[in-house]
């Protein structure tokens, strides 16, 4: 039996899991397998860079004992004899397993138009597709109001293309982000130029060129020189599926990022996992700093370490010169405090029943609440029930409430 260790997937999660095994000393062959040919890349910066040089991810010098295997995919897991068989028809036995397969974005399927009309925007190429077609003056329509579709308006709007976003949902941010702090976003994006359609759908689509004229279930009209949609993603799993391991929103793994197979583990925003801090609720996480994390617990946890994933989720966007954090689930809370920082700028505290800090979220100019939303991280990740009045005081500083909850000297 070849004491290989396997990693599928050449994103975050598979290439911080690469780099983790070999930082710990793990002499075990390694070999990564990717489906794009290009070398590993960070992909947040795709809705905003403009499609330009990737940023490459971590530090590739350390990946030269690692076998790279781009633009190749893997078709089956033969778990009967720890097994993949590639592309090519290739049996590669395996020691361990991780399946880092990331997610796809979601086609928007129209009647009356092709279904590769809309682009969508998950990778380097996709990237490079909807920027190269950008020009002033272009008319752009966007359906998705969530953080690619708003990260991308941003970025087209600084290059002079004329921005129309739909959005099905009554506002923006839906799904992620507090009402109140959607409203600012949306305050920021009108008037940087970009026109919002929200409430509604597309009743009908007819092709014109390489775009599309649209007519909106309100009966309003678009000619969009180019489609885009941004309208999320779903779980690389077929793999997973194919060979019969456990599903649940994705691949099914224990709060050690193991599947129902111990000798595979799953990491990213291809699994879904018991969470410590929310009641074991299983959560399924789409953002750079969970795939990073995970990625190294799974390459511990494949050492035989016994590390639980934990954390308390944290995400970030960038729109125009507006930064947005969030941390922790705010849609679980039972109460929420704000807390005035000034113009364009707050701080929401999102509390349980019982007082305890589950999540907040913040935004402003730049890195305004950074730092506050760091020090509320390591609150939430203590399961401490700070002072409401306290946390609502813009007068209180943040650190002073750490201390309090750890004891230490502010």
């Amino acid at each position: 039996m070849d004491e290989r260790i396997i990693i599928i997937g050449a994103g975050e999660a598979g290439i911080r899991a690469a780099l983790t095994l070999r930082q710990q000393g793990c002499r075990t062959p390694i070999t990564l397998f990717g489906d794009e040919p290009h070398a590993p890349y960070e992909r947040p910066p795709l809705s905003k860079a403009g499609g330009g040089e990737p940023v490459a991810i971590g530090d590739l010098v350390a990946m030269e004992r690692v076998e790279l295997r781009l633009g190749e995919r893997v078709e089956h897991i033969d778990r009967a004899h720890r097994q993949l068989v590639t592309q090519h028809g290739e049996r590669l036995p395996y020691r361990q397993l991780l399946l880092a397969t990331g997610a796809r974005a979601r086609r928007l399927v129209l009647p009356g138009l092709a279904a590769d009309a809309a682009l969508t925007l998950r990778t380097l190429d996709d990237a490079r597709r909807i920027f190269a077609r950008v020009a002033p003056g272009k008319r752009v329509v966007i359906v998705g109001g969530g953080f690619v579709g708003l990260e991308l308006a941003a970025a087209l709007i600084g290059k002079g293309a004329r921005v129309s976003l739909l959005e099905s949902q009554p506002r923006l941010l839906q799904r992620a982000v507090p009402a109140e702090l959607a409203r600012i976003v949306e305050e920021e994006h009108r008037a940087r130029g970009v026109a919002l359609y929200l409430g509604v759908g597309i009743a009908r689509a007819e092709p014109r060129g390489e775009g599309a004229r649209l007519t909106l279930n309100d009966g309003r009209e678009l000619e969009a020189e180019l489609l885009v949609a941004g309208i999320g993603s779903e779980p690389n799993t077929q793999l997973a599926a194919g060979a019969g391991l456990a599903l649940d929103n994705g691949i099914a793994v224990d709060a050690e990022l193991r599947t129902s197979d111990p000798v595979i583990f799953a990491a990213g925003d291809c699994c879904s996992f018991p969470h410590a801090l929310y009641r074991q609720q299983r959560l399924r996480l789409e953002s750079w700093r969970c795939a990073r994390e995970q990625g190294e617990t799974a390459a511990l946890n494949m050492l035989g370490g016994r590390h639980a994933y934990a954390p308390a989720p944290w995400f970030w966007s960038d729109q125009f010169d507006l930064g947005l954090q969030i941390v922790g689930l705010p849609h679980l809370a039972d109460r929420t405090l704000c807390r005035e920082l000034g113009e364009r700028a707050r701080l929401l505290f999102h509390l349980d029943r019982d007082g305890r800090l589950l999540a907040a979220s913040g935004i402003g100019p730049g890195n305004t609440v950074a730092k506050d939303i760091k020090l509320a991280e390591r609150l939430i990740n203590l399961g401490a029930s700070p002072d409401p009045a306290l946390l609502a005081d813009p007068g209180v500083r943040l650190k002073q409430l750490l201390s309090a909850a750890t004891g230490e000297a502010a």
